[in-house]
């Protein structure tokens, strides 16, 4: 709901008619104010004011939630935000086509607004944090056409698709981020930077017929588009490869019309910010320098691209004819030797009440008395409905409402504003749900994000040479795709090689047709296979052998597997209303998974049969919002949970965070770590043994004898693979009648193979919350420069970093280069042998930002939460494991910033071929969602030794793990007395063309992929679901 009527009450009175009076003026004006308050100055000095207001934040976090804020005061506000880049200007990296896109757009929009399409019309507000303010600009870039459609327009196909691509757009097989395009027969996709979904534009020959919205999760046709295609270039071009400015350069604020107003929120933030931004990338330029010294190659023309310093900005906007006005919380002046016109817009800031509801309703109750007009600003409905509730309890008149403003009864407005205030003159009192519940999540419409496609692993990926398995034939390698044309009719092969038949012959091949893809899968087992001869009895031999050593596993899984379905286990109530009010109370908007998830979660909690389920997730994906429902719904039934993790310091962040989510609730959450004290781990296990200890979460602490609960109903384990195996057998004892939730990030493969045969239950979550970017990684030999420059880039942007390096016996020495480096960086060093309340004391100020480089050893690898840390440097990277360095580089890119991770090894050593294989996975494997895509190259480089001990793999070095996996769950199913399952191979020849032209589909990854989809449908509505799709 809009909060249009709120903002009409608060405008209409002496100070403001004053601010709408001063932009008439020559005058130079500071309005004093709360910071809370800057969306409707901003709004109130928008509709008043004859030209452009340019709103100007310290980071671009403020930005965000700004541009968000004025729509909800004022919904036919035309805003957009113009986002600083994220890399530096004087760099080799390339901004994000998303970024990049966004800001062409707002400079065509300044210069060239069309109102033909709603996203080129002319704006009545620019948000910008102050560093894009201070980023010169090629005065071209307004120039640059961007690609508009309309239905009926005619165009031709392959020439908008050059164009497109000669503004930046990059073409692929399927679109799936800001910035793609993909071309299939007479369909043009297209992701557009800053839009919601991208658009579909369908032609017929060179007219365009229809332009719709379309899904990126499944890539079905949403609804039609109804402002068409208004297509910005994502491309920047800035410095060439000599460093030089491409062109003519400008300031931003130059493209202003005349009259515009500059107007700085919270003024002497931004001018820290802006000092802070020009002292590092002086810093930075001048490593460049050195670098340049050594034999690099850095002209002087780079300093004309550097950021500018504020007061140049201001006098600039000056002669040009725009206004440049500060609102700050200080009624004095800002600088004295300044003289500006004070307006005091005579407002409160509010105190909050941190979840305090009574304090709420004695304010309230006070105020209503005094006949103030109260709003509650509430983020949603349900907290809405929440509020009534509890203020009509409390016997206070209120309503829920958008078009009223009583002042004898609370009007709770839906809408969601970041913090309250008070206008004492006016009496009026504005509260959000921040100000109650003293908790604040990103104010991004995370509903207006496309869905990520989820990341499933399409096992099919081939390249010539690679290993597959065919289930009747066994073992050949992939050698190409060919079409072939028998009679009339024209269809696609794999062609496979097999061992030859003779010694001396050449090798046997065997064209498989595209509907048998199913019966294909690719070879994942450790070693180089040897290839089966087609026709003979080796691969039947090979495989009986390895149905027999299944079937010993099959009935140790089975006895498990009947020992836990037998035993009766505790079967909990459904949710009760307070259960409904924690989720409601949750930050951030659920992913589909993450609900989909909860819901299997709760239906295996609220059955007899003991819970046994494991929730694999990405670092990040929202698993621990899954505990603490799933923990909290334990001891709505007086109930016990126990959350075991492998870390203190997870103790320690997992204790926040279910303390914080607890506190409207009288729950006991206690911590039990060596970070206690004896006193207070003694307190605790007295509390678990007399049951006042509602959850307790520990390391393995938890697993010594002197632990002893009272009424154990849940057991949640974190991060399982980092548990050795006398812990694992310790918690198989209370297994058979105790909920158990098992959380992963990257699932080994030992509990990948157990899921995957049903043994025990899987959720996955495969969507990323909000809006995560993959994290840029790169991989290379030891660069100091490009440490230095890794750092300052983060210190840029107020970011922190994480330095890993696994020796504690140099960490010292390191710290010590590092900090000569980057002198103006502060250090902390973390690593397992320090003191451990020092080692709390030092993760804790990082976390509050005291330090910006954390230097540490794998200790940062589980779990540790630090949104701001958005880079992470790893020492000696050829040294870590697979699932090691993803977790580490899941410690980074968690927050809305663009997170980068180098892997480094040492310049002077050779790579073995393991450490090889690692990093290129990790490089090739940056995107969200791919820890399932690194378990199974794991298995790959490491083998299956690990999985099931050493007599199965070889089984599994026979057969490849997918065949393998296929065989246990066949003995399963015998073993649970089903009966198993045959496939009838039924052939139908027709003589019809049945493949997908090349000139409608032209990469062969996509047509493979799209084949064996078809193979493996079992119903005739998948088949309508591909046809849609395509």
């Amino acid at each position: 709901m809009s909060l249009k009527l709120v903002l009409e009450e608060i405008t209409k009175v002496e100070p403001w008619l004053k601010i709408a009076q001063a932009l008439n003026s020559e005058s130079t004006y500071k309005i004093a104010s709360p910071n809370s308050l800057f969306p409707i100055i901003a709004n109130h000095v928008a509709k008043n004011s004859a030209g452009v207001l340019l709103a100007v934040t310290s980071n671009a976090r403020e930005a965000e939630d700004l541009a968000h804020a004025l729509k909800l005061w004022h919904k036919d506000l035309s805003v957009a935000e113009f986002p600083a880049w994220e890399t530096l200007p004087h760099e080799k990296i390339a901004p994000t086509s998303d970024i990049v896109g966004r800001r062409i757009s707002v400079i065509r929009r300044l210069i060239h607004p069309d109102d033909k399409f709603k996203e080129a019309a002319k704006l009545d507000v620019v948000v910008a944090p102050v560093r894009s303010l201070m980023q010169p600009l090629l005065a071209s870039l307004a120039e640059i056409e961007p690609l508009a459609l309309n239905v009926g327009d005619s165009i031709d196909l392959t020439q908008a698709v050059t164009k497109l691509v000669e503004i930046g757009y990059e073409r692929v097989e399927m679109v799936e981020r800001r910035g793609h395009i993909a071309v299939r027969g007479g369909i043009l996709d297209v992701f557009v930077p800053g839009h919601e979904h991208p658009l579909r534009v369908e032609f017929f020959g060179d007219d365009v017929e229809e332009i719709r919205n379309f899904s990126v999760a499944d890539q079905r046709s949403l609804e039609i588009a109804p402002h068409g295609l208004w297509a910005p270039a994502c491309y920047e071009p800035f410095l060439n490869e000599e460093f030089e400015p491409v062109g003519k350069l400008q300031l931003f604020t130059d493209l202003f019309p005349k009259n515009s107003v500059v107007l700085l929120s919270d003024a002497e933030k931004v001018k820290t910010r802006a000092a802070e931004v020009l002292k590092t990338s002086e810093e930075f330029l001048n490593a460049a320098w050195l670098s340049a010294s050594l034999g690099g190659n850095i002209p002087q023309e780079v300093a004309l691209g550097s950021f500018k310093d504020l007061a140049t900005l201001e006098k600039n906007a000056l002669q040009k004819d725009l206004k440049w006005w500060q609102v700050s919380p200080f009624v004095g002046h800002v600088d004295d030797e300044k003289n500006f016109d004070v307006i005091d817009l005579k407002a409160r800031v509010l105190d909050g009440f941190r979840g305090d509801f009574t304090a709420v309703i004695t304010e309230l109750r006070n105020k209503l008395s005094l006949k103030w007009k109260i709003v509650i600003a509430s983020a949603g409905a349900g907290s809405a409905q929440r509020y009534l509730e509890q203020l009509s309890g409390a016997d206070l008149a209120a309503k829920i409402t958008d078009n009223e403003l009583a002042n004898n009864l609370v009007n709770i407005y839906i809408s969601d504003i970041s913090h309250g205030f008070s206008l004492p003159e006016q009496q009026l009192l504005v509260i959000s749900d921040t100000d109650i519940v003293g908790m604040r999540s990103s104010m991004k419409d995370v509903s207006k994000l496309p869905t990520k496609r989820k990341n499933s692993i399409d096992v099919l990926t081939l390249v010539p040479g690679d290993y597959i398995v065919h289930e009747q034939h066994g073992v050949g390698k992939y050698v190409e795709m060919t079409s072939r044309t028998i009679g009339q009719a024209t269809r696609e092969y794999l062609v496979i090689e097999y061992a030859a038949s003779k010694r001396g012959q050449p090798a046997d091949r065997l064209f498989v047709p595209t509907d048998q893809l199913d019966q294909i899968t690719k070879f994942i087992g450790g070693e180089i296979p040897a290839l089966s001869r087609l026709g003979g009895i080796d691969w039947e031999k090979t495989k009986g052998r390895a149905r027999k050593a299944v079937k010993q596993i099959a009935a140790e899984l089975i006895r498990l597997y009947a020992a836990r379905q037998a035993s009766k286990g505790f079967a909990f109530s459904a949710d009760t209303p307070w259960q409904r009010e924690l989720e409601d109370a949750f930050a951030y908007v659920e992913t589909p998974d993450q609900l989909s998830c909860i819901n299997e979660v709760k239906k295996d909690m609220e059955n007899t049969v003991p819970m046994d389920r494991v929730v694999a997730g990405d670092v990040g994906y929202g698993k621990t919002e899954i505990a603490v429902r799933a923990a909290f719904k334990a001891t709505q039934d007086g109930k016990q949970v126990a959350i075991l993790v492998p870390t203190t310091l997870l103790v320690q962040q997992h204790f926040n965070t279910f303390s914080e989510r607890y506190s409207p609730f009288p729950i006991k959450v206690k911590p039990l770590s060596r970070f206690q004290s004896t006193k207070e781990i003694n307190e605790t296990l007295a509390g678990i043994a007399d049951g006042t200890v509602d959850v307790v979460i520990g390391t393995h602490r938890l697993l010594t004898s002197d632990v002893r609960f009272k009424d154990l109903g849940l057991v949640v384990i974190d991060e399982e693979q980092r548990f050795g195996v006398e812990h694992k057998e310790h918690l198989k004892a209370l297994k058979t009648n105790v909920d158990f939730l098992t959380m992963t990030a990257t699932p080994i493969p030992r509990t990948l193979e157990m899921s995957l045969t049903g043994i025990r239950e899987m959720s996955v979550i495969q969507t990323p919350p909000e809006d995560r970017l993959p994290v840029l990684t790169f991989v290379g030999a030891y660069d100091k420069r490009q440490v230095a420059a890794a750092i300052r880039r983060e210190l840029l942007r107020e970011g922190q970093v994480f330095f890993v390096h696994n020796r504690v016996s140099s960490i010292n020495r390191i710290t010590q280069e590092l900090q000569e480096l980057v002198p103006e960086a502060k250090f902390a060093i973390a690593h397992g042998q320090m003191n451990e309340h020092e080692l709390e004391q030092v993760i804790i100020d990082f976390w509050a930002q005291k330090y910006d480089v954390l230097v540490s050893t794998t200790i940062v690898e589980s779990g540790l939460d630090i949104p701001n840390a958005n880079t992470l440097i790893v020492d000696r990277a050829d040294v870590f494991g697979l699932s090691q360095l993803h977790q580490i580089r899941g410690r980074v890119g968690r927050a809305r910033e663009r997170a980068y991770a180098y892997f480094f090894y040492p310049e002077e050593k050779p790579l073995t071929e393991n450490a090889y294989d690692r990093l290129a996975t990790i490089a090739q494997h940056t995107d969200l969602g791919s820890g399932m895509a690194v378990a199974l190259k794991d298995l790959e480089i490491r083998g299956a030794g690990n999985i099931l001990g050493g007599e199965q793999s070889g089984h599994i070095a026979e057969v490849g793990f997918d065949l393998y996996v296929r065989l246990v769950g066949e003995a399963l199913a015998v073993a649970k007395g089903e009966a198993p399952k045959v496939d009838t191979e039924i052939k139908i020849e027709l003589s019809l063309d049945a493949h997908l032209p090349h000139d409608y589909i032209k990469e062969e990854r996509l047509r493979m992929q799209i084949y064996r989809r078809l193979a493996e449908v079992t119903a005739e509505s998948e088949v309508l679901n591909i046809a849609e799709e395509l």
